[in-house]
């Protein structure tokens, strides 16, 4: 009987394990953050996320109409940019926030509701610390590597948008839209040879519709 027991909660316990994410694992990038310096005058917006932003580097001078700050940490989920907001968005104190998280939750096996459950503790801490901050939420976007959960990501990015639409400091920003070619599928020409990270096409796409969109 006590082996029956010990071999029943082993199953049960082995999907928590695979599942529970240790944030920690991006100390190495968070120590980088710290050591930053806090950019002096108004108009500073912080762009972050997974390394979609991450690998932006040349969000300032895309955006050169702010002060654009960018700690993106490649392969975060919405859960890790919720621990690691102090470090990530908060000690810069900016006006602005472009957030890109959800596309590794979806690949992860995360479901679309739970992702957004996280995007609401991320708001919250946001706004309880900074009360007249906007939040720019950024669609999942699609890619070729990734294409076998387009249900899950569409699924997603409509709870994003109705949430962002329910709140006067959110906006949602659609890239997945741009993004598509007239086939319905990922346009390939702006990634590169992983089929997931975006080339300078890609980020000049992103440029248009993230920081051209918003005033």
């Amino acid at each position: 009987m006590k082996i029956f027991v010990t071999i029943l909660l082993a199953i049960i316990l082995i999907p928590v394990s695979l599942l529970a994410q240790d944030p920690h694992r991006f100390d190495t990038e968070i120590q980088k953050f710290k050591e930053m310096d806090v950019p002096e005058g108004d108009n500073i917006v912080v762009f972050t996320g997974s390394s979609s932003i991450r690998f932006w580097i040349d969000v300032a001078s895309d955006c050169s109409q702010w002060q654009a700050i960018n700690t993106g940490f490649g392969g975060s989920q919405m859960s890790d940019l919720c621990y690691f907001l102090e470090d990530a968005v908060l000690k810069f104190k900016p006006n602005q926030v472009f957030i890109y998280e959800g596309d590794n939750d979806i690949n992860d096996g995360k479901t679309p509701e739970a992702i957004l459950e996280t995007t609401r503790e991320v708001t919250d801490k946001l706004l309880k610390a900074l009360p007249e901050l906007k939040i720019h939420y950024i669609s999942a976007k699609p890619s070729p590597s990734r294409w076998q959960f387009k249900a899950q990501y569409e699924a997603f990015n409509a709870l994003l948008k109705a949430y962002c639409e329910s709140h006067p400091q959110l906006s949602y920003i659609d890239v997945w839209t741009p993004m598509i070619n007239e086939k319905g599928r990922p346009t390939p020409h702006i990634f590169i040879e992983d089929s997931l990270h975006m080339n300078r096409k890609g980020y000049d796409l992103w440029r248009d519709v993230v920081c051209g969109g918003v005033k």
